[in-house]
């Protein structure tokens, strides 16, 4: 009995692992999502793009998901994140420079379990795609804002928070934390229209653009990013713009 328990556990301890493997590739919405965001271009699963999440989320609308391409021994030219399940999948889609690392964190919702990718294409014309997976009870995407409990909600709105750090993941790197105060309404809520930012531009003191980064309504409420830049003396500007024209601005 003793020994098929310890055969039964190690049996568990093996099938875990691969069992999370087989969520995040075996998808139903795969060949639709490919199609959507990559549309009939070559794609091919690669491990070098590590996309981590929390294995559970505990808060739907506020899930973490940090996607690093920095082992890809090549330019990259576009990354575009989705969550297979969602409602609205489109997370994020990021632009960097040259000088901007190809490694980003955010915040965002979640309807029910899913696997997320992050799909990069290279400067050679090759798409590559990485892939995680998030369980969760749901129901992120549909939920009301808590913003939208406080009347005085528009007081706060687009105020930024913001720090710069050493990269502790890439010697010679910085890394830039902001968080940008914003309901980000998803629109799947009645008599809740959409109401949320859609592009984050970093720019240098004399305007040359580092990064760009578009954002869906997927994103979370008050949405913490950060990105990894190669350590400079240069100043930069944050510009934000949400999908009612509002735009906001704060030095870094």
């Amino acid at each position: 009995m003793k020994r098929l328990l310890i055969l039964y556990c190690s049996m568990c301890c093996w099938m875990l692992p691969n069992l999370v493997v087989a969520q995040a590739h075996d998808s139903v919405m795969w060949d639709y999502t490919r199609k959507m965001f990559l549309g009939d271009a070559l794609y091919q699963f690669d491990d070098r793009i590590r996309v981590s999440l929390p294995e559970f989320a505990e808060d739907s609308m506020q899930v973490p998901v940090s996607v690093d391409a920095s082992a890809i021994d090549e330019s990259i030219v576009k990354m575009i994140t989705w969550a297979d399940y969602n409602p609205i999948q489109h997370i994020f889609t990021y632009h960097p420079e040259p000088g901007m690392l190809p490694q980003v964190s955010i915040t965002f919702k979640v309807q029910q379990s899913t696997p997320v990718r992050a799909a990069v294409l290279t400067e050679s014309g090759q798409w590559l795609v990485g892939s995680g997976y998030v369980s969760a009870a749901g129901g992120g995407c549909t939920l009301p804002s808590e913003s939208r409990m406080n009347d005085d909600w528009q007081s706060s709105l687009g105020q930024i928070r913001a720090g710069r750090f050493s990269s502790t993941d890439q010697p010679g790197a910085d890394r830039y934390k902001f968080r940008i105060m914003h309901p980000m309404d998803s629109g799947l809520v009645a008599n809740i229209p959409s109401f949320y930012l859609e592009q984050v531009e970093l720019r240098s003191a004399n305007g040359d653009l580092q990064v760009r980064l578009e954002l869906s309504p997927a994103v979370s409420e008050n949405p913490s990013i950060s990105f990894d830049l190669l350590s400079s003396d240069q100043n930069y500007q944050l510009w934000v713009r949400d999908n009612d024209g509002n735009e906001f601005q704060r030095a870094l």
